[in-house]
């Protein structure tokens, strides 16, 4: 008996069966027609396909395509379908991975020329008779030499073998004429696969590593559900609408220079929304805050104590020491040491905390050329950075203010955002006892808060856990932007510490924090999430004021001047061009509100004002209170027009 599993099943009911037994043939004594259904089972939290033997027992469920874990098995099919459609049409292209990711999946071929459009359409042709054919997915279970014999004309997949650990199961799948080495899990046969699409290739390298061969990655999605696919498909071209690269362009907001490469020049206009952004964080932050600025470079030596030198030193910007004429000095990647520094240069007593240092300084780090992308990838750029010196006692309070300001802070904007815990990674400094207490004193201010959130096992930050905010914008897209991260490392390093009402000498904890994340990444989301349409508050021109006729030009310059000095953002367009063809180029800018000058407004003290979006509708509206329309809006920060 000893040799007998038993799976729990969710009711509290038990099935016992021999160790080997397929889970396909457990599924139909729970119900009938269960097995139709099933996509996959999770054996002890472990999913695994309806062919893969089972070795252990525990709780057992079953997976039907309403569980949102089976989207990620028909997508890693799908990427076996996709591989199979590419090995028939080009046999000579050598098989790379191909997992599902969080919107679709992917695989990565070797072949000597680059794919094309034409290629995309050939392979998902060919895919639709793959998904026809019903192929079962074969799972096999071999030795290392029988796996090697049979991907021996894959050279991407036997190193994979070579990589694998004695003793782990090696498995391969086979769907038609197509065989893979993967683990699983799989749908039961191809035919599952009814609504996917390809949506475009680029090139990547071999493991992510920059010194290997080139491959050319197909990424491509699927749902069990075509309406969900349309769905899918359909915020894809809203996200190409509303690119910030191809709308920021458009709206003259910032540029890229090669002479200056991950680093961008901001425009008037997009200078004007920066400034508006950190004028609201420096009134939020007015009177609990010290606002201060720190230098650029930095020598090593701070970047050895902050220990940055050892495990950061590959992403910095090595400057060359004239003196000593090795790179002993570097740009700043963050703000952290030199906080620190500030920090150290007075004596603290426990009135004095939570002191917390504000800062709006330019960072600098060394991306990769190919991982630079518009704004959301940069080398330079800036952050609402903070870092808050307090007692532990003082933990939860400070947590659950800093939580409410940041959630505070995206809900003017109209976003939403979700908590995750991350904690200890891999690669980090101080010991396991200051981890310990770290971790449990973040997540005891966290659960104190009374907000859901999700673990991120392994994904903290080098000297501490951390709480990330996922910011969701218009079309649903997750951001991560806001972090808390309590550290309990830096002031060890430095030696930080303050005078308790015991009148001894204690050590403070330190909590980073960031809202935006960076300006330029948090740029890049606002002008996708309102699609460059920036509410007044926001918008860098809030009204373009546009005379009919030549003639009221100079009344049009007063108007503009009046509103200028009530504090909005205001321009005067009198050009010869016609009164349509301005209105057009200020709608093409998004503008809030267009306000038209006749002879009749100009005689009666109005203006005929129209709001963007609402086609020809105007409303006639002394200037006065028109002007204080737009004021209302901008001092409560509406998210209207």
């Amino acid at each position: 008996m000893s040799d007998i599993l038993v799976l729990t099943l969710p009711n509290g009911d038990a099935r016992e069966v021999a160790p080997g037994t397929l889970p396909r043939d457990v599924v139909p004594s729970i119900g009938p027609r269960l097995l139709l259904a099933a996509i996959a089972v999770p054996v002890n939290g472990e999913i695994q396909d309806l062919m893969t033997p089972l070795r252990s027992g525990g709780a057992f469920r079953v997976l039907t395509d309403k569980d949102p874990e089976s989207l990620a098995i028909l997508r890693h099919s799908g990427a076996h379908v996709l591989a199979t459609a590419v090995r028939r049409l080009r046999p000579d292209a050598k098989i790379g991975f191909g997992p599902a990711i969080d919107d679709g999946f992917y695989y990565d071929f070797e072949v000597d020329h680059p794919f094309t459009p034409d290629d995309l359409a050939e392979f998902e042709a060919e895919m639709r008779k793959v998904v026809a054919e019903k192929y079962p997915f074969v799972r096999d279970e071999v030795d290392r030499a029988e796996a090697n014999v049979r991907f021996a004309d894959d050279p991407l997949k036997l190193e994979r073998i070579a990589d694998l650990p004695e003793g782990e199961v090696i498995s391969t799948y086979t769907d038609g004429p197509f065989i893979d080495l993967c683990r699983g899990p799989h749908v039961p046969d191809t035919s599952y696969l009814k609504h996917f699409k390809l949506l475009h290739n680029a090139a990547a390298y071999w493991r992510g590593d920059e010194r290997r061969q080139m491959l050319q990655r197909i990424y491509a999605t699927a749902f069990f559900k075509k309406e969900e696919l349309e769905q899918h498909l359909f915020r894809l071209e809203e996200a190409r609408r509303r690119d910030h690269r191809v709308v920021g362009k458009a709206l003259d907001l910032f540029m890229f220079h090669p002479f200056a490469p991950g680093a961008a020049f901001w425009t008037e206009k997009g200078t004007a929304i920066i400034n508006t952004i950190n004028e609201y964080l420096r009134e939020l932050q007015r009177d609990d805050y010290k606002e201060i600025k720190t230098p650029l470079m930095f020598n090593k030596g701070l970047w050895e104590i902050s220990g940055h030198w050892g495990k950061y030193r590959e992403n910095m910007f090595l400057v060359l020491d004239n003196e000593t004429g090795e790179h002993d000095m570097s740009l700043k990647p963050m703000n952290c040491p030199s906080h620190y520094l500030m920090y150290n240069a007075k004596k603290h007593s426990y009135r004095d905390l939570p002191l917390r240092y504000s800062t709006y300084d330019v960072l600098h780090r060394n991306e990769i050329t190919g991982a630079l992308s518009g704004l959301t990838r940069v080398r330079q750029f800036q952050q609402d950075d903070c870092h808050v010196f307090l007692t532990e006692a003082q933990i939860p309070a400070e947590v659950q203010r800093l939580m409410q300001f940041i959630l505070g802070y995206y809900r003017t904007f109209g976003l939403t955002a979700t908590l995750k815990f991350a904690t200890r990674p891999e690669v980090r400094v101080g010991t396991d006892e200051m981890w310990t207490r770290a971790e449990d004193a973040l997540k005891a201010a966290l659960d104190a808060t009374g907000m859901p959130y999700e673990m991120k096992p392994g994904d903290g930050a080098f000297y501490g856990p951390k709480i990330d905010f996922d910011v969701t914008d218009s079309l649903g897209r997750a951001w991560q932007l806001g972090t808390i991260q309590l550290d309990y490392a830096a002031p060890e390093r430095f030696d930080m510490s303050y005078t308790g009402d015991d009148n001894t000498t204690h050590r403070p904890v330190v909590i980073h924090r960031a809202v935006s994340g960076s300006f330029e990444r948090f740029m890049a989301i606002l002008i996708e999430h309102f699609a460059g349409a920036f509410p007044v508050w926001l918008a860098p021109e809030q009204v373009r004021i546009l005379p009919i006729t030549d003639d009221l030009a100079p009344q049009g310059a007063e108007i503009t001047a009046k509103l200028r000095a009530a504090g909005i953002r205001a321009t005067l367009d009198a050009h010869n061009d016609t009164l349509n063809y301005r209105i057009r180029e200020a709608e093409l800018q998004k503008i809030p509100y267009m306000a038209v000058l006749g002879k009749r407004e100009a005689e009666q003290g109005t203006l005929a004002v129209r709001a963007r979006g609402q086609g020809k509708k105007q409303d006639i509206l002394p200037v006065d209170d028109f002007i204080a329309r737009v004021q209302e809006q901008i001092r409560s920060r509406s998210l209207d027009v």
